[in-house]
């Protein structure tokens, strides 16, 4: 079996994961609900009423593509906003790689898992990588951790996330996925370690969800090949007062600059602190 090498080149300073590669272009409408069956339908007004109202006001306000998809902890309905819906994973694929390695040999990755999930380190994430065998080995171990939380609240099989082999940065995430992701993530066994590390990030990168009180989160973030553009993502676990729920956000600023993207996250994320005594959230079955 040839050892496929994990990181075929080392991460720039610029971005915080590997090989960028271009976003899929989006017709998706401005709110769409999923109510776990796989069925979609346009949102008219009625659900979730002042936050949905709220986010469409403020979307042309934005300059460029976002995405925001909510999901109460455990499963259910799934809302989803924005024209953003799919791209490159960046460093969010870090949360599956540090929850593998720990499983793996949790003695001996806890520092590297540390460094890669609360600075983002590049190195450290290499680490927690080679620490899974080979490249054939350490992608079936990610993606068995992505594929245990890839089914539907209703038990139907959904679509799922396929890690790429050859540079684990460059797995294309969709919005609705990773959100279905956090969904179940305080739900997989062996995953308390790393929600903790989520809950502290460091400042540096603290923006989105980053500026809510409690929130556990991951980000990413890394330019195109071609034409530059950053793409600006994050994901994770926000407290409301009937329990978690999941939250995924991603922007592509018009600028094409990182530090607009983390703008518009910013922006988002007031959105949401205004709203989130509206959003039903969830507890894990066990």
């Amino acid at each position: 079996m040839l050892r496929l090498v994990a990181l075929l080149v080392m991460f720039a300073v610029a971005s915080c994961a590997l090989l960028p590669q271009h976003n899929e272009a989006s017709s998706a409408p401005t709110v769409l609900i999923d109510t776990g069956d796989g069925k979609r339908s346009h949102w008219s007004g009625g659900m979730p009423d002042s936050l949905a109202a709220d986010f469409t006001q403020l979307q042309p306000s934005l300059r460029g593509e976002v995405g925001m998809a909510i999901m109460p902890v455990g499963g259910g309905r799934m809302t989803v906003f924005g024209d953003w819906t799919t791209g490159i994973a960046w460093s969010t694929i870090k949360v599956p790689l540090a929850i593998a390695a720990l499983r793996h040999d949790r003695e001996a990755t806890l520092d590297a898992a540390e460094a890669a999930i609360t600075v983002s380190d590049n190195d450290a994430a290499e680490q927690l990588w080679q620490s899974l065998g080979d490249g054939l080995e350490a992608a079936q171990a990610v993606q068995n951790v992505l594929d245990e939380a890839g089914d539907r609240s209703t038990g139907v099989a959904g679509p799922k996330t396929t890690l790429d082999y050859t540079s684990f940065g460059s797995t294309e995430w969709t919005l609705t996925e990773q959100v279905r992701f956090a969904s179940k993530l305080p739900c997989l066994r062996d995953t308390d370690d790393v929600t903790k590390l989520m809950g502290e990030i460091t400042p540096e990168q603290g923006w989105g969800l980053g500026t809510i009180d409690g929130a556990e989160f991951k980000g990413g973030w890394g330019p195109d090949d071609d034409t530059g553009v950053y793409l600006v993502r994050q994901f994770g676990l926000v407290p409301t007062a009937s329990g978690k729920v999941a939250i995924a956000f991603a922007a592509q600023a018009e600028s094409g600059t990182y530090d607009d993207g983390t703008l518009m996250l910013n922006r988002l994320a007031r959105l949401l602190t205004r709203h989130l005594d509206e959003l039903r959230g969830g507890k894990c079955a066990r």
